[in-house]
């Protein structure tokens, strides 16, 4: 009989967040896809950005082996992960209102190109601007975000809106208010996060499903190979050149 270490706890706890994940956003999922093979086909370009730990799955998705060559990060200064000193200044800039906005206009950003927003609480003010300004300047919006935090927690925008109030599709990581999945006798607090194993599963399945959408279309998928397998690099060089105008992550 296995035993009930912590470890085997948490394992259990993200495969059950997973699988969950996987059922109720089959549709979202669905949605998404479509909507990044409709940018891409249409010759758009795909950013990805998130603040503090949901910078993560941003990343994830940027010059990644086995991924879709046309993801590019958008970074908000002094917010994109814990690189900043002190780590705190990061959630700070997250609740000031007007710095995303201005870090998309000064961006390659256009109409007709798609944003991911990466917000696991959705509350704050920078992924709300984020997505409410790339959706007035012409931009489509996924968002990926816990709904559950839009009815257990107050908005810190103005407004009292969430992040999943300003996109075209909402994708929900299902992860609990807190983050954490565990709790255990004389540990003070709850602790073991899952919400980047989540995220980083939920959008790598959204974008397995739409290279199935380009490659239906007749549309070769810009994918990524590893440049530590043979050929890899001469495969990755001819997808840059292919896509030059949609991969900004080379200039």
């Amino acid at each position: 009989m296995r035993e009930e270490t912590l470890a085997h706890q948490f394992f259990d706890a993200a495969i059950e967040l997973l699988c969950q994940v996987r059922d109720q956003e089959a549709g979202h999922i669905a949605e998404a896809a479509t909507l990044i093979a409709d940018t891409v086909s249409g010759g758009g370009k795909v950013f990805a950005s998130g603040a503090g730990h949901s910078a993560l799955p941003a990343q994830d998705l940027v010059y990644r082996a086995g991924g879709l060559a046309l993801v590019n990060l958008l970074a908000i200064p002094g917010t994109t992960g814990v690189d900043v000193s002190p780590a705190t200044l990061g959630s700070a800039l997250e609740r000031v209102s007007g710095l995303a906005p201005a870090t998309l206009d000064n961006s390659p950003a256009a109409p007709g190109d798609l944003l991911i927003v990466i917000s696991l609480s959705g509350r704050n003010t920078l992924p709300i601007e984020l997505a409410q300004h790339a959706r007035e300047s012409g931009l489509r919006v996924i968002g990926v975000t816990s709904v559950g935090y839009a009815t257990g927690t107050e908005s810190r925008h103005a407004s009292g809106t969430f992040l999943k109030d300003h996109c075209d599709v909402v994708l929900d990581s299902a992860i609990p208010i807190g983050d954490a999945t565990l709790t255990s006798e004389g540990v003070g607090a709850p602790f073991a996060p899952a919400s980047t194993v989540v995220t980083c599963a939920l959008l790598q399945a959204v974008f397995a499903e739409a290279a199935g959408r380009l490659a239906e279309r007749g549309v070769e998928p810009p994918l990524l190979r590893s440049a530590n397998v043979d050929g890899g690099g001469e495969w990755n060089e001819r997808v840059f050149s292919e896509h030059r105008d949609q991969i900004l992550w080379r200039r």
